[in-house]
């Protein structure tokens, strides 16, 4: 009886090389992929807290018809952030607060009056004491998702600044 002809060991092998390099491929960039995204999602987060310092120091030299040259300027000269399509105009909250931290309701008419309001006690309410900015309702969509399931909820970000000029001029 002759025995079956077996391959070499080498032989039963082969293929083998390449389907470890296409795992080995597939973890590390799956890995790197990870790494960039979370790289995105920190820029993202510190972009947020530079909008809305941005906003609240525009906000406190301007003064409250200005809301849309605000909302341009905290966002870079845009009507979204660079590399950050999720932050945009309709993410901006302005709130005029007066001395209890309520916001204003009866704004003044101008500055000027706006330093009147705050020096008489009837008015004291009407008085734009600080100005409050938040960015709010912002998701971070990754570049390379699982069908959308992936999609982070970025927390809301809040500066409340001092009012100073508020567009006050002589």
């Amino acid at each position: 009886m002759k025995r079956p002809h077996l391959p070499p060991p080498l032989a039963r092998q082969r293929g083998a090389a390449i389907v470890e390099f296409a795992l080995i491929s597939m973890l590390f960039f799956t890995l790197v992929l990870g790494i960039v995204e979370l790289g995105r999602m920190m820029y993202l987060y510190n972009t947020m807290q530079e909008v809305t310092r941005r906003g609240a120091r525009e906000a406190v030299i301007r003064w409250v018809d200005q809301t849309a040259a605000i909302k341009t300027i905290a966002l870079f000269g845009g009507t979204s952030v660079p590399a950050a399509p999720e932050v945009g105009t309709s993410n901006i909250t302005i709130k005029y607060l007066n001395v209890a931290g309520n916001e204003v309701t009866n704004t003044p008419l101008d500055a000027g009056d706006n330093m009147s309001a705050c020096n008489d006690a009837l008015r004291v309410n009407d008085c734009i004491y600080s100005v409050s900015v938040s960015l709010d309702n912002v998701t971070f969509v990754p570049v390379v998702s699982l069908f959308g399931m992936l999609n982070i909820a970025m927390p809301s970000t809040k500066v409340v600044m001092y009012a100073e000029s508020l567009g006050f001029t002589n």
